[in-house]
Formats: C-alpha cells, structure tokens, sequence
C-alpha cells in the first residue's frame, strides 16, 4: 500500500498508514543498511537483496548486485526520503533485524557439537575465493568452493578467517570476437565501491607486514572481506613503498609468468601467515587449500627455528597445525619451479630461517636428494601437513595412486590420502524465484536444514509439493533464464555490431527441454562431445515434435588456444542459420550468469574425461531447482548416481586411449539422450504436466541436497581434519 492509498469502510474517508519515523530512528535505520552492506550474508539472503535492488533496479544490475555500489548511487537525502515509505522501511527493518538476530546466534551446530574451537579459528588460506559476482576474485571452481565454505562455516558458526589476494584486476571480463574468438579485458576495481574496507589496528592505521622476495622487501596491505560470522583477508601489494613489479603482482588471478606465480605464492603463503600474526590471531589450524599457499608450512618452521627447535622437533609441530586439500588429478597441473628460480626468490628467506636453498629444495623434492626433480608445491603442502585429502572417492584414489612415490614402502591403498567429497552453499545458489518457492512450503527455515536427509525426503512428497506446483516453478526458472538469454545476446550482439539484434527476442523457447553446458573450457572437460556425431546434433536440435536446445557459457584460461578453440567451435555452431536460437552461448561467465542457468536448465550436462574431474561442482547448484544431473562416471557423479537421481554418459572406466574414450562417451550420451532424458520430459498427461520427469527431480532432491552441500563437508572436515587429531592421516 506504500502508506498512501486505503479506505476506512467505516467512514468512508482516505485512510493514510501512519508514515511518521524519528530521525533517530531513521539515522538507525541508515547506520544498519550500511553495515549489511558490507557483509556479504546479504548474497545468500534474497529479501536482502531486494532491499537494496528496490532502491535503485538501474545500479543494482549495472553493478552487478552490489549494495555498496548502489549506497554510493543514492545520495543520503534520497535516501532518507525513500526511508520514509513504510512499505520500505519495513522490509529494511526486517532485513537488518534477521541480519543482527544472524550474527549474535550462540547455539550455532558448532557450539552445540564443537565447542573446542572457540579456542582460535580455522585459516583457510585459497588463491581466489568466489564469494559474490561483484567481488572478482575468483577464476572457476576452486574459488567457488572455498567462497562455499566460507558461508557454511558462518552458518555452522565455526571460528573462520580466509586468507587470499586482492586482484584488483580480477580474473579477466570476457568478450567473443564476430570470428568467435575469446578476447580478454582486464577492468580494475575500485575498493571504494566494494564490500571490503581497509585492514587497520586500534589506533585507525593501516596494518603492514612484509615478505622478502628475491632480496627485495615487499609490503603487503589487507582488505578485509565480511561473510556473515566469518572473514576473510585479501592481501594486496600495490602500496607505493614496493617496485612497481611488486605493486602488480596481485593485480590479476592466475597472472605473469613463473615469476609472478613463485612470487605470488610467497605474499599468499609466508605473508598470509605474517599477516595473522600482525593481527594478534593464532589459528588452531591452517588449512591449504591446493598447493598454491603450501609456502605457509616454510614460514611455520622457520618460526619454529627460530625459537631453537631442532629441525625434526620443528617439523613435527608444524604438521601438527596443517591440513592440506589436493584438487588436480593430473601431474601437470600442480605448480612446480625449478631450482635456479627457487634460488633466486628465497635467499633473504633462506638468511633468516638459517636454512640453504639445498634444505629448503628438500622439502618440495619425492625424491628429496635429486638436484634434477624440480620443487613441487603438492609435495611440500602432503609431506608438511598432519592430514590430506581429495575431493572425491575417485579423485582420492587417483590422488593416492599419484603420490605413492612420497610414501615408500606404503601399499597404495595405505597413502595417507582420504578424501571429502565437495558440495555447494545451496542457499548461496538457490534462485530468489526458487527461495520464495520453497520458504512458502517448507518454512523460513528450510536453507539451515540443507543436510537433513529425512526432512528433504518429506519436503519433496507430493502432499508437500504437488507436480503441478512443482512444475510450476520449473516452467518459471526456465522462463527466466530465456528472458535473461536473450537480454544477453542482444547486448553482446549489440557490442559487436554484427547482426540484426531483434533476431534475439525470438531465440530459445521457455516450453523446450534446454540443457546446460557451461564451465571453464579445458580440453578436458569436452565441452563440444555433444556435436562429436553432428549430424545426430542437428536431428534432435531441430526435431519439431520433441525439440531441445543447448545454452554454454565458460571461460577458457587466457593462455590456452586449445580450449579457446573449443568456444570458437562452439560460437560458430550457435550461429548456422539451421541452429540459430537453438544454440547459444552466453559470454562472460560468472556467478550471476551460473545462478540463472543452473536454475533455469531442465538438464546439466558434463562430460569430462575421466577421470580428470577431481569433483565438479555445478551440477550440484542445480538440484534445488529441480534441475536434473547427467554426467561422466566422474568426479562427485560417480558416487552419488543411483540410477533414478539423474543418468550417466558412459561406463564406470577408463578406455585405452582419449579417442576411443571419447568415442564410447559421445555415443553413451546419444543413447542416454534420445532413448532416455528426451522421451521423458515430453511424456505429459493428460494435463500437461511429465510426471514421471517429475518423479525423478522429486527423487534427485531428496538423495542429492542433503549430501552434496557445503553444510555437510565442512562439518565432514571438522570433524576428520580441524579437531586435534587422535588419529593418522588420510583416514
């Protein structure tokens, strides 16, 4: 009613609510908008968010959902003003009070289950974090998944601080060229307009800590990152003591050369662990996220020489404190440097930890006395840390098989390797759409019960949620991701000036079964396995009685022509004029073009080699939505498939040879597609509706979301990896 309009039948004379407010009480108001802000609970919190996008829709988009960006657009005296519709206010309150009540929650699952760690928090230390797609500080799927556990561990009310670095740069804005080819655009971020302030002490200055990198000293600044009960410190090196070399060297993810990889894997690791000790913090464990911050266990033991242990002693303490998460399944993708370059980035290091260059090469070494075998970052974090694991069951067997040589005399299956199966932030990823759905039929409180098996398999019952309900919210997500689609092309469209950009608001169609294909364009991944038989492709793309349509999106790493062409590939598909809205591919992906696919899509499909995938992620995000999975016998799929929750592409092994491997996978996808996925979702009753399709989604939520969230894993970890340990590593 915005407090205006009414009638009061009694009298017969306008009504007007009440709309008067203190200035206390508005000054309030304003002080608490601004703190909610700068927390990201709000990205997880959808009417928090429609708060802020009530305030101005035009910069809430064009920020890309920013609330500090759209605080900044509105100037305090609008603002005020606008804080005096009631309807506004309300909500705002209503934001702001489940914001506090949130924060100050004592009986959180970790003070009921854990209260040991109110001793110190866990340092999570990560090279990117995906925490919002405003922030850009993340690449792909490791980032979102230390983001994930960031949020699960606020929710959990685990004692949690990130360590990583602020990019300014980020990763790269992606464009595609009229030939189809990946261009990359480094904007850079103004911290003004992010939710993240400045690291300083008591007294209001900033925190400084330094690192020696060759025999250069480098600065090193923070930013702090609130994400809701935990924080996380991004440290930054673009202060005007450094070289300007330096400065730069956290300007971009993934950046340079070896060089600016060696030296930002010094600032993440040796200064992330400066920087908690500048702050007065003493984590009860330090947790490596990938190899990339292994260099944190060297500043560990030089800390404990230093105080005269021997360096057994030394060592033995510092595995005590560290817990270490592989993600690369193959050699090749774990970081390593040479001794020449090893040499000249650590000799002030080596100085001041009394060690040579000789003993700290041993640390990184298999075999610890070959002057060959370069310095890998995976062995320095397995050999220093008091427990390991992968990231699947798979990937943990893969994991064991790779490192056995660091474990002579261990039977394979002995390697002290376990693994935690990844899993998602489902609120984090839940649609606002599908969040209002679920809130009206389960309850204000359904996202704190992701991991309860025995509630989501009464939430989904039909007495729960009726198919024509159910579908209901399918035929809307998938609605939504057309409209937002086709905005997207026109825009791209309209960047490139190519075309007639009217043509977009005809592509795709919100009553057709729409697959998604869309992640980080490695080789691996295969991202084109769907056109391997293309004349197959074009059938059932192009079938008038039982049509499909594919959208992609992804990114392919700035140095990788291989997967660039895959995209090319691709991007010259979408635009035959046989397949023209029938195939899309939407460029830029990001958190915000993930949530609206993996919401939208009846279908997520991957299909990478396996068994390549370490876990895989993104069909995970889906399930909430009622988004059914199909994927290689790889990663996180292998395990959770139990023939009703989704379907799989291939067998349970790996072929002789990639050609004949992907000759088994295409066809495997064919049949499953046509004899399966397609036939189901157009077998309607009577009133419309694919009750046995929705029999399956039904199926796939009650198995999938109690187990695949990050609720669930990083309790998982707490309870096998971050609690002192009684038992031996991997188990």
């Amino acid at each position: 009613m915005n407090g205006v309009a009414g009638t009061n039948p009694t009298q017969g004379k306008p009504l007007r609510m009440a709309t008067t407010v203190s200035e206390k009480q508005l000054n309030a108001l304003i002080a608490d908008l601004r703190a909610l802000a700068r927390n990201l609970w709000w990205s997880w919190n959808p009417p928090a968010q429609e708060v802020f996008e009530r305030l101005s829709p035009y910069m809430w988009e064009r920020s890309n959902h920013n609330p500090v960006d759209v605080l900044r657009w509105i100037s305090p005296e609008e603002l005020r003003l606008r804080l005096r519709d009631p309807d506004l206010r309300t909500k705002a309150r209503s934001a702001c009070a489940e914001f506090e009540r949130y924060l100050k929650a004592k009986h959180t699952w970790v003070a009921r289950n854990v209260p040991l760690f109110r001793s110190g928090p866990v340092a999570y230390f990560s090279a990117e974090f995906g925490l919002h797609e405003s922030l850009r500080i993340y690449s792909g799927g490791l980032g979102i998944l230390s983001g994930d556990h960031s949020k699960s561990a606020s929710d959990l009310g685990l004692p949690f601080v990130g360590i990583s670095l602020f990019y300014r740069q980020g990763y790269f804005q992606q464009q595609i060229s009229n030939d189809g080819w990946q261009m990359e655009k480094y904007p850079s971020s103004d911290p003004s307009r992010l939710p993240i302030a400045p690291v300083v002490d008591a007294r209001g200055r900033t925190v400084v800590c330094q690192v020696e990198i060759a025999n250069q000293v480098v600065k090193i600044q923070g930013w702090t990152v609130e994400v809701g009960r935990a924080r996380l410190y991004l440290l930054d090196t673009d202060l005007p003591e450094n070289d300007q070399r330096y400065r730069d060297l956290t300007a971009h993810v993934y950046g340079g050369d070896q060089w600016t990889r060696i030296s930002q894997e010094i600032v993440l690791g040796i200064g992330g662990v400066r920087f908690l000790r500048a702050l007065g913090i003493t984590p009860v464990v330090f947790h490596m996220n990938e190899g990339h911050s292994a260099f944190l266990t060297l500043e560990l033991l030089r800390e404990q020489l230093k105080a005269k242990k021997t360096p057994a002693q030394a060592e033995a303490t510092v595995r005590n404190q560290c817990v270490f998460t592989t993600h690369t399944p193959v050699p090749a993708g774990h970081d390593r440097f040479d001794y020449g370059l090893m040499n000249a980035a650590f000799p002030a290091f080596c100085a001041s930890s009394g060690q040579s260059i000789d003993q700290v090469m041993r640390y990184g070494r298999v075999r610890q006395d070959d002057y060959n075998e370069q310095f890998t970052m995976t062995v320095l974090a397995l050999r220093m840390c008091r427990n390991a694991n992968g990231v699947s069951q798979l990937h943990g067997r893969v994991s064991r098989q790779m490192w056995r040589n660091l474990y002579p005399g261990t039977p394979v299956e002995k390697v002290p390797i376990g693994h935690v199966t990844n899993g998602v932030h489902i609120a984090g990823w839940t649609s606002p759409t599908a969040a209002r759905f679920w809130t009206e039929r389960l309850g204000v409180g359904w996202s704190e019960r992701v991991a309860d098996r025995k509630f989501w398999q009464k939430a989904v019952k039909p007495d729960s949620v009726s198919d024509v309900e159910l579908w209901g919210l399918r035929t809307t997500l998938r609605r939504e991701l057309v409209e937002f689609a086709r905005k997207r092309m026109r825009e791209q469209s309209l960047r490139n000036i190519s075309g007639d950009i009217a043509a977009f608001d005809d592509i795709l169609s919100p009553e057709t079964l729409t697959i998604g294909i869309a992640r980080r364009f490695a080789t691996y991944k295969r991202a084109q396995l769907f056109f391997r038989d293309f004349d197959w492709a074009l059938r059932v793309l192009t079938s008038q009685d039982q049509p499909i349509q594919l959208i992609f999106s992804g990114k392919a790493h700035p140095r990788d022509d291989a997967g660039k062409h895959f995209i090319k590939e691709i991007v010259n598909i979408t635009k035959r004029h046989d397949l023209f809205g029938k195939v899309v591919f939407i460029e830029d992906y990001d958190m915000n073009v993930a949530r609206y696919l993996v919401s939208g899509c009846d279908v997520w499909l991957a299909t990478p080699r396996r068994p390549m995938e370490a876990s895989g992620t993104s069909g995970m995000k889906a399930l909430i939505h009622g988004c059914l999975h199909v994927m290689t016998m790889d990663g996180w799929w292998r395990e959770a498939y139990d023939g009703r929750n989704g379907w799989k592409v291939g067998e349970d092994t790996t072929a002789e040879s990639e050609q004949l491997q992907d000759d088994l996978d295409a066809a495997g996808l064919r049949a499953v597609m046509e004899n399966d996925i397609i036939p189901l979702f157009y077998k309607r009753g009577k009133d419309g509706i694919p009750h046995e399709w929705l029999k399956r989604v039904r199926h796939a939520i009650a198995t999938l979301v109690p187990a695949y969230n990050t609720h669930r894993m990083v309790t998982e970890y707490i309870m096998k990896y971050y609690r002192p340990q009684q038992h031996p590593r991997g188990k």
